[in-house]
């Protein structure tokens, strides 16, 4: 079971930071599993205008995961103006005046009031242009994270394919066991109820050819694992083939571990010795692991 895999698991961080002179900015990206694709866009006050313009960009790169993408801002000193809340001033002032002949109230410096919260405000009030040519910038430097994201989520994806082939080598040999085990116990079954009506032809019970005909061919119907050892064996080529496949196959791999599943319980509901049961609860086991690890498949 050779080849390379290019699948992709749906976890992972990156963070990616880019500035202008005047202003900084920083993304975070981080995804989790996921059914579908649900991505949550934290974004600074005034910012919300890039929402559509991120939900863009993550979804052009991924399929599936819960992705978070965070962006926080930061701007330089000499980047603001500073301006003076003149009406709150004013009333610093006339309140000043109030108190002015008391004796026990000093009078207040003028420096003092320009101090108060609210006196002096920062104005930022870039024109349109430069929005947008910031947004642009913004937007860029997001490119870079999910670039990184993606490769990432490769990487884990490679070892995450390394553990699915590894699964998927385990259930061949368990339905290889089974498949060999098949023919002996059809035989020693069939010995088996020969030798049941050979006991009942001895007692004097009258056992009719064709009662026997018919409950020879009920119990080879009942026992045979011809077809649930096929589609194992079916299931482990797809499964195969999905793990070379480009793109997003984790949906893929959800539904073979279902069909997995199936066949290998009703191998163990046919199963009518220990050695067969053995194999099949083996099965079962391997089963659960490769589905656990496909969950992790974007």
């Amino acid at each position: 079971m050779g080849g390379t895999s290019s699948i992709s698991s749906m976890t992972g961080f990156a963070r990616a930071s880019g500035g202008d002179g005047a202003a900084g900015w920083s993304w975070e990206v981080k995804s989790v599993n996921g059914r579908a694709l649900d991505i949550r866009c934290r974004l600074p006050q005034g910012m919300e205008r890039l929402d559509p313009a991120v939900r863009g960009a993550v979804s052009a790169r991924l399929r599936r995961g819960n992705v978070t993408v965070g962006l926080r801002l930061s701007h330089a000193p000499e980047a603001a103006s500073m301006r003076v809340n003149r009406a709150w001033l004013d009333e610093l002032i006339a309140l000043a005046a109030e108190y002015r002949g008391s004796d026990d109230v000093a009078p207040p410096r003028f420096d003092g009031m320009l101090a108060l919260r609210g006196v002096i405000e920062t104005a930022e009030s870039p024109d349109d242009a430069e929005c947008t040519q910031d947004d642009g910038a913004i937007l860029e430097t997001l490119d870079v994270a999910l670039a990184e994201l993606v490769r990432e989520r490769q990487a884990e994806g490679a070892a995450l394919a390394a553990a699915l082939t590894q699964r998927i080598e385990e259930i061949v040999a368990l339905t290889g066991q089974a498949e060999a085990l098949a023919p002996s116990r059809q035989e020693a079954l069939g010995e088996r109820l020969r030798e049941q009506v050979a006991a009942l032809i001895g007692a004097g019970s009258p056992v009719s050819e064709d009662r026997l005909v018919t409950e020879l061919a009920l119990l080879a119907v009942k026992i045979d694992v011809t077809e649930e050892i096929d589609r194992l064996k079916s299931h482990c080529a797809a499964a195969t083939r999905h793990l070379q496949e480009e793109g997003a196959v984790g949906r893929k791999l959800d539904f073979l571990a279902q069909e997995f599943n199936r066949e290998a319980n009703t191998l163990c509901s046919k199963a009518s010795d220990s050695a067969l049961t053995e194999v099949g609860l083996a099965l079962k086991a391997a089963i659960d692991q490769f589905r656990e690890q496909a969950q992790n498949v974007e």
